[in-house]
Parts: C-alpha cells; structure tokens; sequence
C-alpha cells in the first residue's frame, strides 16, 4: 500500500494509465479516463481562478448518480479542497445544518432539488452555488432535448434564485480559458467529511483522510482480488455516489483499476437497471437488500442474460437469506455481504466468493484488527456477544469540530466503538447480533430486531419488515412488527403471523403488535429507518393495538 498517496494522485494516475478506457457512464453518455481528467481540470480552474476557495476549504457536492458528479468530485480534490457529500433529498433543516457545521463555501447542487438550498443558503456560509441539470455533459441535442424536457415538459425544476449563482457547464466554459495547478495533500489530510446519517442525534462530519479512504480502497482489492479484473470491470452503480459506500466502490477502488462505472440516477426506476445491464457487459453490481429483493420480483430484470456478473457486492443493510437465495437463484451469483460505517471509510469486513458465509459479515480486511467488548469494556473472547470495535487505517480522525463525541467513540489507541452487536466466531467470521441502541428488553430478556424480522421475512407472504421496542407498563417493553405483505397474495391476518412467530421464536421473542403498511420508511440507499418508525410511535404516546 503506497501511503503516500493522495486521492488526486491516485487519480491521475488512473488516466493515465487507461485513457482510452470508459470511466463514467450515464443514460447513454460514456466519459473516458482522459475526458474525465480534461473536464475534472476545467472544472478545477473554474474552482481556482474564479473563487475565493483555498486548499482545504469544504466544498459541499449535492448530486445525484450524474456525470457531473465524477467531474465535480475529482476537479474538487486537486484543487486540494475537502468535499462535504450531502444528499440531494435534504429537508431545509438538514441542509442548513450541514452547510454550516462544515463551514462549505460553494455548493453544487442539481437543478430539480435546489428549492431547498435556494431557501437556506443566505443562512450558511456559501458564497457561490452552481447549478447543474441532468443532461449538461450530453451532445448538444440530446442536452437539450433532456433538459427541455424536464424544464417545460414534466416541470421538474423549481423556479429558485440564488444571489450569487452560476451554471455548471459555464463555469467549466470559464475553466478552460485557465490552467489547472494540482495541489498535492498530504496523507494526513482531511479529503472527506463525510456526515453520518443523524440515527443516534445531530448529524456529525467524519473526518476521512486521503490515508484512510486510500487504505480502504487497498484493503478492498486485496480482499477481493480474485474478483476485480483490472481494465474490464463493469459495475452498475445504483446506490448514490455521496453514500461512502458506493463512493468507495466506484469512486477510488474502481477508478484505480481503470475500472467503468455505469451510473444510475434514480435506483428506484428499475428500467433504467435493466437498460445498462442490457447495454454494457456488466461484471459487477453493487446492491442491497431491498433492491434485490425489488429486482428478483420485476419481471424485465428477470429476463436478462447475467453470464458476464461475477460479483454482487451487499452492504448498508443486513441481507436476508432469502434475499440472497433469490438473487443467486435468479443470476447464478451469490452477494458477498460485508459490513462498514461511515466512520471506518467504510468497509470493516467483507465475505469473498471463494470463502463465504450466508448470514455473516464476513472477515476482517487486511491490517484491521477487530474485538468485541462488554459493558464495562472488557474484551470478550471469541463466540461471545459484544459490542464490536474496530482497529485499523480506515478509521476515521474523529467527528469535525466535536472532541466529546469523538472521545465517546475513538479511544487513544485507535479503537472505534460501533455501536453493534457482534459475535467473532473461531474461524474469523463475524455475524452482527444488532444495534446496541435497537436491542429491546423484555422482562430483562434481551431482543434483538434483526433475528426477529429474518423471521418474517422467511414467511412466503411477507416481503419486508421491520421491528421496534414499544414502552409496555408490565414488560418493560414489548416488540411491534411492521410489515409489508405481497400485493399479489391475499393479505394475512396478524394471527397468522402470530401463530407463524410462535412456532419459531421463543415466546418473548414474539411480537405484541403488528401493523401492515403499504411501504416501510427506507433512507436513499433502501436501508429501513427503524428510527422513523419509533418516532411515530413515541408522537403517538407509544399506542399500539395488540394482535
């Protein structure tokens, strides 16, 4: 592992060696690696010589699966700037509060969801905003056919304002007219902060180096390598670009490869999936639990030829046996499910294809080290329930300007709480138990959602689950059940369910209540927000009716 890399080294690098080689793809439009590095150089002059940006200023990229994307994020990072990734689908108070928690002085955004950054942006620190629209870096006709389209057709952008604004295909006009200087960063360097999802309070920036996010991409084709084929690895990338997890995939272990990324604006529109798979040889597919689980079902997918994929990578969420049967069934490959936080840039451990356990996490990196503790943080031996921590060159520096809330999570030595359940088996494998913070007690017996919800999902009439601790005055708590049945199938009767819990759980274990819904409450990268399930039922005073 070079250490003394940057993630604009690394990149540049990688256009040079594959300049010929597709590097980007979106809705029919291919960047190779040498126009990739042409527009992420006009891109950066545009950021040096017509901003008051300075190295190590943040810059906050709000972007969907676009081209612009790569363009934005490369041209960002020589100029030696930290990039704050933040999602298109902010609320005004989300928005808001990570634009000021990182002090971002320019803010790319995308045109259709812009009404939000238009609303809070005079209360940030933001300067400059540029705007892009989907289409920008097609052919002339096709740019404006799509963005016509979208404008006056489907009247999918918000007529907004920005008092200082400008479009992004005029700042890369402005670029060009300038030389790009790369700035080179040390190792050290804050190249990410990279904002955790708020699930356990505020939103906090990790502060990810150009060492740790260089390490994990390391690590990740170590671990892999008897799968990643430099030069000709095509990936489908549906989970977005700002989610570490797909960043670290597609953005440095790919691209240092020379590796084509096959982007997806929207994974919710499964034809598009099917298009790329249909128009590229696809040799990879980075996915999740409920996005297998929706693309197994749907019909036009089904019917594609899957002999090129040789790799499903799984992470964000746990994977369902069933989920993971029904894929391998469908395309011959088994997900390989590893388990990462934002917090360790991100992956921690990973199963392979030649050495691979349905139902764990898999094995540790290389160079990362892994124990579980108790409650007073002792460390447990191996088979023993604890929470997991994690030792290695991924972890992150700590939380951006919060020294306590790192204290509670980074000792001195380098280990990272994460917060999860563990067991470490003898062999090396580890299997998550759950979320310390979603564990539910019954009558002082511990419960733990995800056995609970694999459960159900292991009903032939239950697609999706998931399970929280409601307040119960004689248990202490009790387990509510959300459920989303198969709309092709009669609806079940919550006795059903009931008696089905029964026959395979122990009798705590049983869910109390029920509730079917049409659709759970899932982030942009398909994972179930237990959290917002539980708010509504504290909004409710923790009123529930028992099956």
């Amino acid at each position: 592992m070079d250490t003394q890399q940057s993630i604009g080294r690394m990149f540049l690098q990688a256009c040079a060696e594959n300049r010929d080689l597709p590097a980007f793809s979106c809705m029919g439009k291919t960047l190779t690696y040498s126009q990739l590095e042409s527009l992420s150089a006009q891109f950066a002059a545009y950021l040096q010589h017509h901003t008051t940006l300075a190295p190590g200023d943040r810059i906050a990229i709000q972007l969907p699966n676009l081209l612009q994307y790569p363009v934005a994020l490369f041209g960002a990072l020589r100029c030696g700037l930290v990039v704050v990734n933040t999602n298109p689908l902010y609320t005004e108070r989300e928005l808001e509060h990570q634009l000021n928690d990182s002090g971002a002085k320019v803010l790319i955004t995308f045109a259709n969801l812009a009404q939000a950054a238009a609303n809070v942006v005079e209360r940030t620190d933001v300067k400059q905003v540029i705007i892009t629209e989907v289409a920008d870096l097609h052919g002339f006709f096709k740019r404006h056919l799509i963005n016509g389209v979208v404008k006056y057709i489907k009247k999918a952008i918000p007529d907004c304002s920005f008092p200082a604004s400008i479009r992004f295909l005029d700042a890369l006009k402005l670029g060009a007219r300038d030389q790009c200087s790369d700035v080179e960063r040390n190792p050290s360097d804050i190249a990410f902060l990279q904002y955790t999802g708020g699930t356990t309070g505020i939103a906090k920036g990790a502060m990810l180096s150009h060492a740790n996010l260089l390490a994990n991409m390391w690590q990740i084709r170590e671990h892999w390598g008897d799968v990643l084929v430099p030069k000709t690895d095509c990936y489908i990338a549906p989970l977005p670009l700002y989610h570490i997890y797909a960043f670290t995939i597609h953005c440095t272990t790919l691209v240092s490869l020379g590796g084509h990324n096959v982007l997806i604006p929207n994974p919710r529109d499964l034809d598009s999936i099917v298009k790329a798979f249909k128009r590229h040889t696809v040799t990879g597919f980075l996915g999740l639990n409920t996005l297998f689980v929706a693309l197994c079902r749907y019909e036009a997918f089904r019917n594609l030829d899957f002999t090129t994929l040789t790799t499903t990578p799984s992470g964000g969420m746990p994977l369902s046996n069933d989920a993971a049967n029904q894929w391998q069934a469908l395309t011959g490959v088994m997900p390989v499910e590893g388990y990462g936080m934002t917090e360790t840039s991100p992956v921690v451990t990973a199963n392979q294809r030649a050495r691979h356990q349905l139902g764990s996490i898999g094995t540790a990196l290389p160079e990362t080290e892994l124990k579980v503790i108790d409650a007073e943080g002792n460390s447990l031996p191996t088979d023993e329930r604890g929470e997991l921590c994690v030792r290695g060159p991924q972890v992150m520096q700590g939380y951006w300007q919060r020294p306590e809330a790192t204290a509670d999570v980074l000792d001195n030595d380098g280990w990272i709480q994460t917060g999860d359940i563990a067991v470490i088996q003898e062999d090396g494998f580890v299997r998550i138990v759950d979320r310390k913070k979603d564990m539910i007690i019954v009558s002082g017996f511990n419960v733990y959602p995800n056995e609970i919800e694999a459960v159900l999902l292991n009903h032939q009439l239950i697609i999706e689950a998931a399970v929280i601790g409601v307040p119960d005055r004689n248990t202490g708590e009790a387990v509510k059940a959300f459920l989303v049945a198969d709309e092709n199938q009669p609806l079940p009767s919550e006795e059903a369910i009931k008696a089905y819990c029964k026959e395979n759980m122990t009798g705590y274990k049983v869910p109390r209540f029920y509730e079917f819904r049409d659709e759970l409450p899932k982030s942009n990268v398909g994972k179930v927000l237990r959290r917002e399930l539980r708010e509504k039922v504290e909004s409710n005073n923790g009123i529930s009716t028992p099956a």
